[in-house]
């Protein structure tokens, strides 16, 4: 029987896995003689996947800059596998236009006019994206290493034959199903769409019975907006990326737009902090009232739109390999008392790094001597905050994770105080995030990604407690994601202009939405710790997506491999004791009293980090065949694409899994 494997998705992270193995099959022995088959399952188009296939809306962008986009390895990723360089998106984009690339051409139409006026700093649209992802799969397509052998199918994996992981179904798009041989399986099919929680179920079952309008979380692309009438007053929950999408299709994608105004005079009071004057909203007459509230009540903050002017910081420095191995001596340790602390210590570092470097005349300290002191000193100790007052005078300059992690404690207004105190939050996050003033923040931007790295190795590892892993987890990615998956400054801008001219109210932080069954009709009801007050309406949108859930999945070939008994979705027990909530409990103790045995359910596939294999049975024991890598695994990964230079953790997993499924199928 030839040897073969089968990645489920063909998205960027399928994309990247078959990538890696190209790059190493010769090594393990494919050869003509020594064929491999690869078989690569997606019913999107291969390459882009669902996620960023053409066929969306023109308006939706990344949420990165194009110089900030690769998909190829290069000489900082510490892999295996060869390093196969290639084109970064704004190089791809470069080439396109100039003609360098044999058999490549600016594509039609409007995305032909975006990849002719892309700079490195642009925000792409999504649709442009979508065609770089075409080109890297043509290019692994198209120098494939002799002896392997890739089949495309445009269809889906609908589940194992009969129990067996060697045997997959698949559906294709016209109508037909094959069932292949597979020495192993990957699933990278991204993230996958669940069933409505036991809590969201409740709200969709009310909501058909009273006739109320609910959107279940899910991808904002894939909703059907239309549905809400214009005029409509909506309640959103989720001031994240989705709900950034979800403001654009509404707006925007009702024939609204967004025209300059420049600043008059020189106090700012025209300017939206983005140093251009501001944006007003022209409305097409189809808008609907969109009242938003979330955790933190604030959106995510806004990528940086500046470079680093001094160095890049020495990373990591704190929180590194060598503090990875001491946590793990240590045994299971809490990512909020022992890990968080280390974290903090090195986004400061990179902080300060950078203010002192960039902006040496607004501290009191050299670097060095700055540096010395700091190095001796606890994130969570008054010498280490009487250290900061003294080296930086001004408050706006010093790092304050407590304001980030919770910016609107303390905050209960009335409406009309609320939106003037978010739009002035708003206005100050988008200025310290496009105006190089403030460059301090992108040296802490670059040592979380590098915190983000290592916290994923030591969890990937066992190094947390059940407990951590349970909660702590979730918060540390959420933390992550508010300060460095923002969106584009523009989308900031655009944001305050519809707040301005009334169409977005911002309801503040820990928003509750309930159904109130009055004799008047009934309806949503949104009430928060912010809001002086309620707001009502009768359509909601939950502006996020599915919590990871493998018992839930609508993914038929996860449903599968559940249904047969071969993995279930990560399973905690730890007992219960205080649960913090924020960072003002990090430096408190756990209670010490006996507490009840809490079983907790995180959703995810359970992989092994160094690997990638499938984790199965109540002893976790690696499967021989079956791997997962992407969003709904234990690991967690930053996204399928990364920045170029940064030996990407990205990257590095996919050529893990790569080589241990080349190994796998040489082995039989």
């Amino acid at each position: 029987m030839a040897r073969s494997l089968v990645i489920v998705g063909g998205g960027p992270r399928g994309t990247g896995i078959l990538e890696r193995l190209a790059a190493s099959a010769p090594a393990h022995g494919v050869d003509a003689e020594h064929p491999l088959d690869v078989h690569l399952v997606d019913p999107y188009p291969p390459g882009a996947g669902r996620i960023w296939r053409t066929a969306q809306s023109e308006l939706l962008w990344m949420n990165s800059m194009a110089a900030d986009v690769t998909m190829y390895t290069d000489d900082t990723v510490t892999c295996e596998g060869p390093i196969v360089p290639g084109p970064s998106l704004i190089e791809w984009a470069q080439q396109v236009r100039d003609g360098e690339l044999e058999g490549e051409s600016v594509p039609e139409g409007r995305v032909g006019d975006e990849v002719r006026a892309l700079g490195p700093a642009t925000f792409p649209t999504r649709q442009l994206q979508s065609h770089y992802l075409d080109f890297v799969l043509r290019r692994v397509l198209a120098t494939l290493p002799d002896g392997l052998r890739v089949h495309v199918h445009d269809g889906r994996a609908t589940g194992i034959v009969d129990g067996d992981v060697r045997r997959v179904c698949i559906d294709e798009s016209d109508g037909t199903s094959v069932e292949v041989d597979a020495d192993a399986v990957v699933l990278a099919s991204g993230h996958l769409d669940a069933t409505p929680s036991d809590d969201e179920a409740a709200i969709v079952e009310k909501s058909r019975r009273l006739g109320l309008q609910y959107f279940p979380p899910e991808q904002t692309t894939d909703s059907d907006l239309d549905a809400i009438e214009p005029g409509r007053t909506v309640i959103a929950r989720g001031m994240g990326l989705a709900f950034v999408d979800l403001m654009v299709l509404l707006y925007e994608g009702r024939g609204g737009r967004f025209v300059e105004v420049p600043a008059v005079g020189g106090d700012g009071g025209d300017d939206d902090g983005s140093g251009r004057g501001r944006l007003e909203y022209v409305p097409s007459g189809r808008e609907v009232f969109l009242q938003v509230g979330s955790g933190r009540g604030v959106p995510y903050h806004a990528k940086t739109e500046y470079a680093l002017r001094g160095p890049r910081p020495p990373l990591p420095r704190f929180f590194g390999p060598e503090q990875v191995e001491e946590l793990l001596a240590r045994g299971e340790v809490s990512l909020r008392e022992d890990v968080w602390p280390l974290i903090a210590k090195e986004v400061g570092w990179g902080w300060y790094h950078e203010l002192h470097h960039g902006h040496p005349g607004r501290v009191t300290t050299t670097w060095d001597e700055f540096a010395e002191r700091y190095a001796a000193l606890d994130w969570y100790s008054e010498e280490r905050e009487a250290l900061v007052a003294q080296a930086v005078p001004a408050e706006s300059d010093r790092l304050d994770f407590e304001r980030l992690d919770r910016p609107l404690a303390g905050v209960f207004a009335d409406p009309e105080t609320l939106q003037k105190q978010l739009r002035e939050y708003i206005a100050d996050d988008l200025a310290r995030h496009v105006d190089p003033a403030h460059t301090a923040e992108l040296g802490a931007f670059t040592a979380l990604l590098s915190a983000f790295m290592i916290s994923g190795e030591l969890a990937g590892r066992g190094g947390l407690t059940p407990r951590s892993r349970a909660y702590d987890l979730s918060w540390w990615q959420n933390l992550f994601s508010s300060m460095a998956s923002g969106p584009p400054g523009p989308r900031l801008r655009q944001l305050l202009a519809l707040s301005r001219a009334g169409f977005v109210t911002f309801l503040g932080a820990s928003l509750q939405v309930d159904v109130d069954e009055g004799p008047d009709g009934a309806e949503f009801v949104a009430t928060g710790a912010s809001l002086q007050g309620e707001v009502r309406a009768r359509t909601f949108v939950d502006a996020r997506l599915a919590s990871p859930s493998v018992r839930r999945t609508l993914d038929p070939m996860l449903a599968s491999l559940t249904r047969h008994g071969v993995l279930d979705e990560e399973t905690l027990r730890f007992e219960e004791r205080a649960t913090p909530c924020s960072l003002d409990a990090v430096a408190e103790r756990v209670d010490e009293r006996e507490a009840p045995l809490v079983v907790h359910s995180t959703g995810l596939v359970p992989v092994r980090a160094s690997d990638f294999r499938v984790l199965t049975g109540a002893d976790e024991e690696p499967h021989p065949r079956l791997f997962a890598v992407g969003p709904h695994t234990t690991v967690r990964l930053p996204g399928a694409f990364t920045r170029p230079r940064t030996n990407s953790v990205s990257f590095r997993a996919n050529d893990a899994c790569a080589q241990a499924m080349l190994a796998t199928a040489i082995s039989g």
